[in-house]
């Protein structure tokens, strides 16, 4: 297709535009683009930065400038095919631009960098108040008034209005993030294989569900790592934490039980915490408040391993996934197994060779597979 580039038997194909719907990006836009990176993580927006070699026209001006077609805030769709199978990688605006003209002739460059489409909910700063609804009502009624797809794991404390109103006095994006955080979970927008359509996702790390092919190391022709996989144990990471709040009727501390994550574990061997913090803001919450804040606690300490590498996409033949399950294979029976992904950058170049690397960050709770099998080496 005009409109896309072929790279090592995967396509790339951008699609730009302000329209609700982007359309494929025009020939001199996409002929003018040197390279592109994504960044998928779990925690943060997902970003992607456009990389163009530009040349001045007649108008003594650079023409994709002149155009206007990558002005702020002009929505970005960037989608791989891996043979007929499409993959987006990201759904975002643009909202920063950085000319580096030269002094030599086809050496000026433009870098447009953006953010996913979930920046739009922080345009504006709010004040609303949610009487009588959980965290999870209020999050769902928000994202399906900014038009997403919402994926929302229902929570039970629902305070009554005599008790706590919910209050918002920001942007939807922080309000809905400091919910997240409140109940150890976690939120992100990605696009779905359609483009335009985005699904919101708030709720625990994805720890179950379909694993992705093997990251393989030491095993010949099955090997798809580009250098061997760092893996990092850091056993200061895991906290306990203590939490202690004051009876109604007593008027006595009571401490309440620390539970284990909620999250499924990935290791066969988790690490045991070294480590106890003590919440100095918890007396006045009551017990379900509190219950919240200890599992909060240990559901954001549980990683205590830390794997970090380089696949090249070509042999791994599909895009790595952030925000899921992901196997291990080849570094041995300690650090073997299926570990969570939590960042994924996608870092593709056309020139002076073409290459589309993944840079990624797995995480677990500790050594050891939880499972024997880690699935097929192909897919």
């Amino acid at each position: 297709m005009f409109n896309s580039i072929a790279l090592l038997g995967i396509r790339l194909q951008l699609l730009i535009g302000r329209e609700a719907t982007p359309l494929p990006a025009p020939y001199d836009v996409v002929d003018a683009l040197t390279g592109l990176s994504v960044t998928n993580n779990d925690r943060e927006r997902d970003g992607f930065r456009l990389e163009f070699s530009v040349g001045r026209g007649s108008s003594l001006d650079y023409g994709l400038l002149q155009s206007g077609i990558l002005d702020v805030p002009t929505r970005v769709i960037i989608m791989m095919f891996f043979g007929a199978r499409p993959q987006a990688l990201i759904d975002g605006h643009i909202t920063d631009l950085q000319m580096i003209p030269s002094n030599e002739p086809g050496r000026s460059a433009l870098h447009v960098t953006g953010e996913d489409i979930s920046v739009k909910l922080s345009y504006e700063d709010q004040n609303e108040t949610y009487p009588n609804q959980s965290d999870s009502t209020i999050v769902r009624q928000i994202l399906s008034r900014a038009g997403f797809v919402p994926q929302v794991t229902d929570t039970e404390d629902t305070p009554r209005q005599n008790e706590r109103i919910p209050t918002q006095q920001c942007n939807h994006l922080r309000f809905i993030r400091n919910l997240a955080r409140r109940n150890g979970f976690v939120f992100y927008v990605e696009p779905t294989d359609i483009p335009g359509v985005n699904t919101a996702y708030w709720g625990p790390e994805r720890r179950e569900g379909r694993v992705q092919p093997p990251l393989t190391m030491n095993m010949g022709p099955y090997t798809n790592v580009d250098t061997p996989i760092n893996f990092h144990y850091n056993g200061l990471g895991p906290v306990e934490p203590e939490i202690t709040v004051i009876n109604p009727l007593t008027k006595q501390p009571l401490s309440i039980p620390v539970p284990t994550s909620l999250l499924s574990s990935l290791s066969s061997n988790p690490a045991r915490p070294l480590r106890k913090s003590r919440s100095r803001d918890t007396a006045n919450l009551s017990f379900a408040q509190a219950l919240l804040r200890a599992t909060t606690g240990v559901a954001d300490s549980a990683s205590v391993l830390e794997a970090t590498g380089e696949v090249d996409a070509a042999r791994y033949g599909q895009a790595l996934r952030a925000r899921r399950l992901v196997a291990v294979r080849g570094a041995g029976q300690s650090y073997d197994g299926t570990y969570y992904v939590q960042k994924v950058e996608h870092d593709i170049k056309r020139f002076p060779q073409p290459a589309y690397k993944m840079r990624f960050t797995l995480q677990r709770e500790g050594r050891g597979a939880s499972s024997t099998s880690v699935g097929p080496l192909t897919e």
